[in-house]
């Protein structure tokens, strides 16, 4: 059976595709090495449409009021520009509302774009362009330290790691916001409500990483500008041993935050990276990796959710679990010692 990968390690190469929202301009070239807030591709796009039915407006059918648009798909129009008008003596008109691009006319209706603006997409890590994606974007690839989570805000920045906890089962509150945070990505505890997260933006900080949060202060931190990440989970759940060792001993390094969003078809996963100097290519990590004896693993379902272990068995055939249900299992060796009984399917490689 075959496990999916969260990568917690300390060493390995990453190769990231950093793509535009729509097609544009890409800036950065191959061989070009780039810093984690350079500028690789550019585009202009809209979030907003307008739609004028001028066979509605006019009252006519669709093929008449087509005859009397005045506008064609790529034009730009100014606000007021009139787009049609009927032949009657007092005949009505259709005008634009906003300035936009007209990009869609047919069956006497007309489609605008409105409220275009730049977008400029950063390299989000620091590394060499091996790959340039004509109109989309490019691929990057750096080597150093990986940490995934299993949520992330959608936000990405860049800055130095400062550790507030006192043990992966801290909690973290306003008082540990203290004016020399600012400017720093806190490796925090669990996060309970909504006022942590505004203290940390009033600092201001530039991200946090957190073992859980409580899902009352989800809406919150969906809405902060700051990326993130969760490493573990909802409620009060304290971070694993693997994430905590790894980042609290890379405390006053420079990393990259990009908490976005968990895809489960991508692949994609809110991760935190930092860039380590090297003199050879580390390997690359596997993205799955078959079940087998002596993997580090990480259960994904109570009882015992965010533990490490080690598998010591593979069971042969269908093993009847307490619930009574029967299922493909490992024999797990937790990192205090006790050995337990998992399903496959409720665990995944740590690597």
């Amino acid at each position: 059976m075959i496990a999916p990968v969260n990568h917690i390690v300390g060493l390995t190469s990453i190769v990231r595709e950093r793509v535009l929202p729509v097609s544009g301009n890409v800036i950065a070239r191959v061989n070009q090495r780039v810093g984690a807030t350079d500028v690789i591709a550019e585009t202009r796009w809209a979030r907003e449409h307008i739609f004028l039915d001028v066979a509605r407006t006019l009252q006519l059918s669709p093929g008449a009021a087509e005859k009397l648009v005045r506008c064609k798909v790529g034009d730009k129009l100014a606000a007021g520009t009139e787009v049609a008008r009927s032949k009657s003596l007092f005949g009505r008109s259709v005008r634009v509302p906003r300035e936009g691009t007209v990009v869609a006319v047919g069956g006497g209706q007309v489609l605008l774009e409105v409220g275009e603006s730049k977008f400029e997409l950063r390299a989000g890590i620091p590394g060499m362009v091996t790959e340039v994606l004509p109109g989309r974007g490019v691929v990057i690839e750096t080597a150093g330290s990986l940490i995934q989570g299993i949520w992330g805000n959608g936000k990405t920045d860049t800055g130095v790691l400062v550790n507030v906890m006192n043990g992966p089962e801290d909690v973290l509150t306003e008082s540990r916001m203290d004016v020399n945070l600012r400017g720093s990505i806190l490796l925090g505890g669990t996060i309970k409500d909504a006022d942590t997260l505004r203290a940390a933006a009033e600092l201001p900080a530039r991200g946090l990483i957190v073992p859980s949060i409580f899902p009352s202060a989800i809406p919150a931190a969906r809405e902060m500008k700051y990326p993130i990440i969760v490493t573990d989970g909802f409620g009060s759940m304290p971070m694993n041993s693997a994430a905590y060792r790894l980042l609290s001993t890379n405390a006053k390094r420079e990393v990259i935050m990009n908490a976005e969003i968990y895809d489960r078809y991508s692949g994609a996963r809110p991760e935190v990276i930092i860039p380590l100097t090297i003199s050879s290519e580390p390997p690359s990590s596997m993205e799955v990796a078959p079940f087998a004896p002596g993997l580090q693993v990480r259960m994904r379902r109570p009882p015992f959710m965010g533990s490490i272990g080690t598998i010591e068995l593979l069971r042969p055939g269908l093993t009847t679990l307490p619930s009574g249900l029967r299922a493909l299992a490992a024999d797990i060796k937790l990192e205090n010692g006790e050995m337990v009984v998992v399903p496959l399917v409720n665990l995944e490689v740590v690597g």
